[in-house]
Formats: C-alpha cells, sequence, structure tokens
C-alpha cells in the first residue's frame, strides 16, 4: 500500500490501537459476564457506545459505505485484535463482520437498509444460522449434508430443521438461515427473536468471548417472505463462498493481534522474573522460545497480506484462504501454548489474558474450519491440478 490509501489505513489503525489498549483493556476485568464468562449484551452495548465516541466503530467500513480493501482490514483488524474484547467493541466481531460483509457486496437496497444499517451501526448482532447437530447427521465441515429443508408455500417459503454451534444466536436481532430446497442450498435474512425458532441448548466450550455463546437451536414452520431470499433458490452455496475467504481471513487478522499481545506480556514476564540467578530472557530455553513467537508471529502476517492481496484482486481465494487459515492458526496456536510456558503457572491463571487467547485460539484451529478439511481440500486441488497437467 502506498499513498492517500496507505496513510488512510494508518490513521485508523493508529486510533483503533490506542482505544483498545487504553479504554478497551481496562474492562477485560469487567464482571458483566454470563455463566460461561462471556460477555453479555450490556457490556458489549457500553463499549460500543466508548468506540462511537472515539471515531472506531465498524473502522473497515467508511462512512459511505464502502469497504476497506482487504489488505487495509488485515492492517486495522489486528489492531482490534489486542485485546478480546476489542473486536466486540469496535464491531469487527464474527459472525457479524462477515455477515456484514456479505449483505454489503451482494443485498439489496431494501435488504441493506433493514437487516445491515443495524449492523454497521453497532446496534443489532447478527447469526449465521448453517452447522447443524453432528449426532443428527447434520452439516458441519460438509455444507453438502444439510438436513434443514424449505419449501415455498405462496410468497412465502417455510424452513424447518435443527441447527448448532449458531454463534450468537441468543440475543442477536439479525439472522441468515441457510436451508436446502428441491434446486439446492437457500440463504434468507430474518429478524431475530422469531418464534419459530427456538434456543434449546448453549453448551459450555473451550472459548469464552463470543456473546450468545454457541446455540443449540430448532427451527419449526419459520415462514420468511420471498424477497428475504438472497438470490434465487438454489444459489446459497454461491453466496456462502462469498462470504468464506474474507471471514476465514478476518479470523486470522484478529487472533494475530491477540496473539501480539499475549506475546508482549510474556516477554514483559521474561523480563522481569528472575530464577537460578538471571531473568528468564537470559535462559536460553525461554529467549529461544519468545525469538520463535517472533517468527511465527511475522509469517502469520505476511500469510494474512498475501492472501489478502489475492482477495483484493476479486478472486474468491478459496485455496489460497484454505493455505492461510492452516498457517496462521497454527502458527498462532504455537505462539498461544509458548506464552503460557514461559509464563508457568502465570500463564495457566486468568490473572492475564494469555491463558484466554490460549483456549480462544485452539478453538480458532476448527473454527471456520479445521487444519485437516482445509488440508483435504488442497489435497484434491493437487490432484486435479496434477491430472490436468498429466497426457497419456
Amino acid at each position: 500500500m502506498s499513498g492517500v490509501g496507505a496513510e488512510r489505513t494508518r490513521e485508523i489503525a493508529d486510533r483503533v490501537e490506542r482505544f483498545v489498549r487504553d479504554v478497551v483493556v481496562p474492562f477485560e476485568r469487567d464482571p458483566r459476564r454470563d455463566h460461561h464468562d462471556c460477555p453479555k449484551d450490556e457490556l458489549v452495548t457500553e463499549l460500543r457506545e466508548l468506540a462511537r465516541a472515539a471515531r472506531v466503530l465498524t473502522p473497515h467500513i467508511l462512512a459511505d459505505g464502502s469497504h476497506l480493501s482487504q489488505a487495509e482490514t488485515a492492517i486495522v483488524l489486528a489492531k482490534t485484535g489486542l485485546s478480546p474484547l476489542g473486536p466486540l467493541a469496535c464491531n469487527t466481531a464474527a459472525p457479524d463482520e462477515g455477515n456484514m460483509y456479505l449483505l454489503g457486496k451482494i443485498g439489496s437496497p431494501e435488504i441493506k437498509e433493514r437487516f445491515l444499517k443495524p449492523l454497521v451501526e453497532g446496534r443489532a448482532r447478527s447469526a449465521f444460522f448453517m452447522t447443524e447437530p453432528a449426532e443428527e447427521g447434520g452439516a458441519g465441515s460438509d455444507p453438502s449434508m444439510m438436513k434443514t429443508t424449505c419449501r415455498p408455500d405462496g410468497n412465502q417459503w417455510v424452513v424447518n430443521g435443527r441447527k448448532a454451534f449458531i454463534t450468537g444466536a441468543r440475543g442477536a436481532r439479525v439472522g441468515i438461515v441457510m436451508a436446502k430446497a428441491d434446486e439446492g442450498a437457500c440463504m434468507f435474512l430474518v429478524d431475530l427473536p422469531d418464534p419459530a425458532i427456538t434456543i434449546d441448548h448453549v453448551p459450555n466450550t473451550i472459548d469464552s468471548s463470543m456473546p450468545g455463546g454457541h446455540a443449540v437451536v430448532t427451527i419449526r414452520n419459520l415462514r420468511i417472505p420471498a424477497d428475504q431470499m438472497l438470490g434465487q433458490p438454489g444459489e446459497g452455496f454461491k453466496y456462502a463462498q462469498v462470504r468464506l475467504a474474507p471471514a476465514r481471513l478476518s479470523h486470522c487478522m484478529r487472533w494475530l493481534g491477540a496473539c501480539i499481545r499475549a506475546n508482549e506480556i510474556a516477554t514483559n514476564y521474561a523480563n522481569r522474573r528472575q530464577a537460578f540467578g538471571k531473568t528468564l530472557i537470559d535462559h536460553e530455553g525461554v529467549g529461544f522460545m519468545l525469538a520463535d513467537n517472533l517468527i511465527d508471529l511475522k509469517q502469520a502476517e505476511l500469510m494474512i497480506s498475501w492472501c489478502a492481496s489475492v482477495l483484493d484482486t476479486g478472486s474468491l481465494g478459496t485455496n489460497e484462504s484454505s493455505m492461510a487459515k492452516v498457517a496462521v492458526s497454527e502458527a498462532l496456536m504455537r505462539v498461544a501454548d509458548r506464552c503460557v510456558q514461559v509464563m508457568g503457572g502465570s500463564g495457566v491463571t486468568n490473572e492475564t489474558i494469555v491463558e484466554q487467547v490460549f483456549r480462544e485460539v485452539r478453538a480458532f484451529r476448527i473454527y471456520d474450519g479445521p487444519t485437516e478439511v482445509h488440508k483435504w481440500s488442497l489435497a484434491k486441488k493437487i490432484k486435479r491440478d496434477w491430472q490436468k497437467g498429466t497426457t497419456a
């Protein structure tokens, strides 16, 4: 990046970083948490009002509705990730960030006004209803296994099914629902809450940064006006692909910021803590771990930047985002693990965010596709490319 765009991005990123470090970080000990230690909406609302006052609310979407490039977004979202509360405060968290991106790309003017605007303004949260219960044979990493159905009934569609791991379903006001019709997968916008969508269970999970948790829901005879379908019947997976790669990459961006902060905390600890006659940093085993962290953080940053540049060409970036997701999530897991190890007993307490970052990044290795699924997908591409290049 260079010129006016680069200067604008630096200014936004610097403003976001100051806000997260100076304003958001003190809220990390705020007691407004649910039974699983997830931030309550009351806390999120207060943080967003502070972000609005600081001009850092939804910083990746400009006043005219245009979106920063993926390369620019990468710089800004990493700054929001410097605290686990940062993406919530700045309105760059999943699933809202990905849903805003999708609706901004393909939503009609009516859809944008009704569903996108309150998300961009930070006055509503959203949920993406796609994954289904594994014990019922529903869709997970393989979306073609989808069992939730939709059928036309006059000028409405009727949806029935079960969904699982629906992030933020409790408390969300906007829903994107995936279901299958005779023509194939379909994608709908819905107002929430709706009596036809009931939350059955919110399991305790290893992560604790998402308001509303990851719910299991039942959808019974949900009636949706036909004009709230995105595109045409059977185009649901097509539109899911629009959202897929950027959402994968934005996870990488945010958790890069979190691991940068965790590494700062571990580095500070290693330079202050004394053991066996010298500071920990002067013990080769500890110093080398922190050196490895710098290497992994830089590699993650460069992988994100490379994938962002591919997406900025207009490419769907399916394979590139798979590579980035694997490389970055695995690198950040190593970083988070080393931070815990460097800090010893202090690293496994909640006295700092290091143990939370470790938990969150462990979940990140599964969210938006486990490492193994991405490698399997890349292996299929390798085989296809080999077959195309091989003549009998």
